[in-house]
């Protein structure tokens, strides 16, 4: 097998035409494997990481600009055959497509060239959803303030200062800035980024966490409970540059909503001293605010909690205690909450076997992490609890570790996780091949915008490997925290079967499949010291 590259200098490709382009490689004659990627360093450290790094066939290293595409092959005539297929895939996408001039000219005739102009086209619109590369997405948010639009920026590597300066103009004009990273919002019933199908209902959502907010949407309709608004915020808002802007915006508005009984405010640790900001506004108000801060301490904030503000501990606390809220109302929430007590159990000895985390929502990890505590000693991560944890890229300690992929530096130039599973793919496949790695985590989430069938991606894979290893004589599990509803495209029930079958542990709450992993470790260790 041989590693063939070509690159294509100064040339942007959005990373689901790489991503379809790379897919229809891999079914040519002799090719193994194939990646189009913009050649950003995180993307070129995963083709090491993935076995398609080293390669040849290029005299000078590509950079962040250029498009890299890398194919793995049984030979050189193969390797070439497929790169030059590739090439000619990627030239219709630049063209937008190969047609007749005169179909070309009344394509491109519905399709709006600028923000403007999608404006004048629909005067009433009153929020611009911008998804474009992080470099451009400040001034298309700017511009779209300024027309009078909410803002919905998916996009992600915006600058800090940049995020501050949206947000400062949108608060003067009265407008929303949701973002920048915001994955998720419901508005009006209307669903924007990566969003499950849930009923409408009296619990009103503020998040600068997208997967937070999922999963705290889906627990509620499983439960029988629907959502007013949900406010994506961006993952930053909380933090002490940026002051909870959108935060403070939404939970106004949600204050203000008649439809809106209940309010759950979720985050990532915030700063302390913007959190108190935001918890003494929640409990100036008429409306009671569940809040939970994933990976951060209830007891820090506990003096400011009170009649109106209950402090959870897991996504899952926080969605029962917002049911409860809406069934039995105030006394009851306030009784619900039950930390998490793995603290008082033996920690696990830092000894294989280990767990292997593979995770496509952030928040979903922090939580994991946080649950996970010292019970397991060093956690390597890209965003550990503990900075002497911090898991730098292509490193090999042995221990366990949890990674998000859905995090910045490993979606320049390429799908988000929850769109693409191929890189994920990857790293599975390395965990699986580790033979100290006895559970193997994941997370996958459901909704609009994530991949239309995961389970048929993953079961086969999650059944080979699971194969193998008992063909070895090793134990291996792989657990599964899966994020959706009956209603989603997808289909709650129809994932949760295959990945069964395939011998997956399934859990819908991803605070409970976390703690299942403690058990299964500890239950591999007392095995073994019993032996």
């Amino acid at each position: 097998m041989i590693n063939q590259a070509r690159v294509k200098r100064g040339t942007y490709f959005d990373s689901i035409t790489l991503m379809r382009v790379a897919r229809s490689l891999q079914t040519l004659a002799g090719v193994e494997d194939a990646a189009l990627l913009m050649a950003t360093p995180a993307n070129l450290q995963l083709l090491k990481e993935v076995g398609l790094a080293p390669f040849s066939g290029i005299a000078e290293a590509p950079d962040a600009d250029d498009v890299l595409m890398v194919v793995r092959a049984s030979d050189e005539a193969h390797a070439e055959a497929a790169l030059a297929e590739a090439e000619a895939r990627l030239l219709p996408a630049r063209e937008t497509r190969m047609a007749s001039p005169g179909e070309s000219e009344a394509y491109h005739a519905r399709q709006p060239h600028s923000l403007e102009e999608a404006h004048q086209r629909q005067p009433l619109a009153s929020i611009a959803v911008i998804s474009v590369p992080g470099s451009y997405a400040a001034l298309e948010a700017q511009q779209a303030l300024l027309a009078g639009l909410h803002v919905f920026l998916f996009s992600d590597n915006v600058d800090i200062a940049d995020e501050v300066a949206l947000k400062g103009l949108g608060q003067e004009r009265g407008l929303l800035v949701m973002g920048p990273d915001c994955g998720t919002a419901r508005l009006n019933g209307v669903n924007l980024g990566f969003a499950n199908v849930v009923p409408g209902g009296p619990v009103g959502l503020v998040g600068a966490s997208g997967t937070g907010m999922q999963q705290v949407m889906c627990l509620l309709a499983q439960a029988g409970y629907g959502i007013s608004q949900a406010i994506g915020c961006g993952g930053r808002d909380l933090s002490s540059e940026v002051g909870a802007i959108t935060t403070l915006q939404g939970l106004r508005l949600l204050q203000e909503d008649p439809e809106t009984r209940v309010i759950v405010l979720i985050s990532k640790p915030p700063a302390r001293a913007v959190a108190s900001r935001v918890l003494e506004y929640a409990a100036s108000r008429n409306k009671p605010v569940v809040v939970i801060f994933v990976g951060a301490e209830p007891g820090a904030w506990q003096q400011q909690s009170g009649q109106q503000i209950f402090l959870a501990h897991t996504l899952t606390e926080a969605a029962r205690m917002a049911v409860e809220i809406c069934e039995t109302g105030l006394a009851a929430a306030a009784t619900i909450s039950q930390p998490v007590r793995e603290e008082s159990a033996v920690p696990l000895t830092g000894q294989p076997p280990y767990l292997a985390a593979l995770f496509s929502g952030g928040t979903l990890c922090d939580e994991a992490l946080h649950l996970w505590g010292n019970q397991l000693g060093p956690f390597y991560s890209n965003i550990p609890c503990n900075p002497n944890w911090k898991y730098q890229a292509g490193e090999q300690r042995p221990g366990h570790y949890a990674l998000d992929l859905g995090a910045d530096e490993y979606t320049q130039g390429r799908p988000h996780p929850m769109i693409d599973p191929e890189a994920r793919l990857k790293y599975l496949r390395v965990a699986a091949n580790q033979p100290e790695i006895g559970v193997i985590f994941l997370d996958i989430v459901l909704g609009y915008c994530a991949h239309p069938d995961p389970a048929n991606v993953y079961a086969p894979v999650i059944h080979e490997f699971l194969q193998q290893a008992r063909q070895a004589g090793r134990e291996l599990h792989v657990v599964v925290s899966l994020c959706g509803t009956e209603d989603d495209p997808q289909r709650l029930s129809r994932q949760e079967m295959k990945l069964r079958e395939a011998g997956a542990e399934i859990y819908l709450s991803n605070a409970e499949a976390a703690v299942h992993c403690l058990e299964l470790l500890r239950g591999s260790q007392d095995g073994r010291r019993g032996e």
